[in-house]
């Protein structure tokens, strides 16, 4: 299998030489993998010092801890399972269900908790949700990047 080369000079109408950034055909941009993991991590740290700095028991941060973990981990498994079902791969349907139930009952619990937190004020709750949606879209966007990425290197 041929290698592509990954820069190529421009001498087209200037002097100085351009560096081109080449990518192989289906691969994310540069920067469309650097905006899903910069929103993944200031989704993530965001949730993260929130929860350092909520004056909320440590069960309570436990909760949102583990409920945010959770939630990652369902969107990943969701958009894999998604992905190789729509691609053709074979999915049982029983972990595309579980997929589906994980997902939705990581955001349940997330609203559930948020809604029954007489501790936290509204904006505290607000930011909660947005970080937790945030880190969701993004985890799912960086595992469709990462993915892309693999497939297109490995044509």
């Amino acid at each position: 299998m041929a290698e592509q080369s990954d820069v190529t000079l421009d001498r087209d109408n200037s002097e100085e030489p351009k560096i081109k950034t080449e990518r192989r055909e289906g691969e994310p941009t540069g920067a469309f993998k650097g905006a899903s993991w910069t929103a993944l991590l200031i989704g993530v740290l965001a949730y993260l010092i929130g929860l350092f700095n909520a004056t909320m028991q440590l069960n309570e941060k436990g909760y949102y801890f583990a409920v945010l973990v959770f939630g990652l981990y369902a969107a990943v498994s969701l958009q894999k399972v998604v992905r190789d079902k729509e691609e053709g791969y074979p999915v049982t349907t029983i972990y595309y269900g579980i997929s589906w139930f994980a997902i939705v009952i990581a955001i349940l619990l997330m609203a559930i908790g948020l809604y029954n937190a007489g501790s936290i004020i509204l904006s505290e709750k607000g930011f909660y949700a947005m970080a937790f949606t945030l880190s969701l879209f993004s985890a799912i966007t960086v595992q469709k990047n990462v993915r892309d990425t693999q497939k297109a290197r490995n044509e």
